[in-house]
Formats: C-alpha cells, structure tokens, sequence
C-alpha cells in the first residue's frame, strides 16, 4: 500500500480527498499546516506528497523547494486555487511533478495521484555527470563540456530519463507514460516536438551526436559511437 501525505489547510477539502484515496488503496495522511508537515516528514517516509500551496503558516512551495535542495526527490502534486499559467509554472520549477488547479474532480486527482505513482522508482540523484553532460536537477541547469544548455523543465525532465538508460531505446509510449504521465497515447506528436528542441540544444552543430532517433522505434542517449 502506498503511503501519501496530505497537506491541505481546509478541513471538508482534505476529509474529501482522504476518502477518495483510501478508496483507491492508498494510505493517506493529513497535516494542516507546513509545521505539521515538517514535522511528519523527519519522522516518516512516504510515496507522495500532495500539497496546497496557501497554508495558514505559509506557503506550500517554500516547503516544496526547501525538501528538493535538501535531496528528498518524493514525487509531489501541488494544489491551488492559484491557476494561471505563471503559477503553475512556478509550481513546478519549485519542485512540484505535476499541478492541479483548484476546483477540480476527485476522480482527475486519483487519475494524477496513479499517474505520478506509476513512474520508475529509481535511484534519484541530484547531479548527474555522464559523458560531457553535467546536470543539476535542484538548480534546474544543464551544460555540455561547459556550454549551458538553456533547458526548458519538460526538457530537462526528458534529458534526465534518457541519460539514466544509457544505450536503450526509449519508446514514444514510455516517454509519454513516465515523463508526462499519460496512461494512454494520445494522437499527437508532442514528445517528437519536445525531442526535436531537445536534441538542437543539446547536439550543437559539430558535437558528437548524443540522441539518435531510432526510425520507427524511438530514441536512443548513446555515448559509444
């Protein structure tokens, strides 16, 4: 059973989603505030976090921010009545995996919650130096032997999921699944746009190519040819 935290200041909003995760298997917790939260995550691992960002203490993402420079790497979902497209955005660069605006179903939030739950649970270290790459996932930076990659976040998640498969071929289907966390495939060439930016800024002209695209299969992060 997964563990989830809860971190919602409204008491008939939290009693909600505490019904709806108990529903789908999950064991979920509840703190009001960002001082109970602190306080339970020195005590307790978790699967999830699920976060308000207008806490009666404070503000969620200061939370969010401060848990990703300390390393913790838990997956978290951020909720807010704050849902223009610069909140959102700011979301997520503080840490957040995904973004929910307020009010919204429940059934989309358990969609989420799986979806979320449903990316590798892998080793999540928070530079990674492979080749002439370097990256630092807290500070949201990349370069290649020197040269800052000027990465856009969806392209850094991309170029860190790639980097950890050396030498695989990484489907259209898997990148759709774990880096934007569709449970299906959607008619749509997104993650061929995505790759395509991401391989001009990281393949600059006379590089050694480190993304090949595999004709018909996928994409490969290769360091040997």
């Amino acid at each position: 059973m997964t563990r989830i935290l809860l971190i919602e200041d409204d008491g008939g909003t939290a009693d909600e989603i505490l019904l709806e995760l108990a529903a789908a298997g999950h064991d979920a917790t509840h703190s009001g505030t960002l001082a109970a939260a602190t306080e339970r995550l020195a005590v307790d691992d978790f699967d999830l976090l699920i976060l308000d960002r207008q806490l009666p203490d404070g503000e969620g993402l200061a939370l969010l921010a401060d848990l990703r420079r300390a390393g913790q790497r838990t997956p978290a979902l951020v909720l807010s009545a704050l849902g223009s497209l610069d909140d959102r955005v700011r979301g997520l660069r503080a840490g957040g995996d995904d973004y929910l605006p307020k009010p919204f179903a429940l059934v989309e939030l358990i969609a989420r919650v799986e979806a979320l739950l449903r990316r590798p649970n892998e080793t999540r270290e928070t530079r990674l130096i492979v080749g002439p790459l370097d990256l630092d996932l807290l500070a949201g930076r990349a370069t290649r032997a020197g040269r800052p990659l000027e990465l856009l976040p969806r392209e850094l998640k991309l170029l860190d999921y790639m980097v950890r498969r050396p030498g695989r071929i990484i489907t259209r289907s898997m990148l759709l699944q774990d880096v934007w966390g569709y449970s299906f495939e959607p008619n749509t060439n997104v993650v061929d746009v995505h790759m395509g930016r991401l391989r001009r800024k990281v393949d600059a002209e006379g590089d050694m190519p480190l993304i090949r695209n595999v004709r018909g299969q996928g994409y490969v992060f290769d360091l040997a040819h």
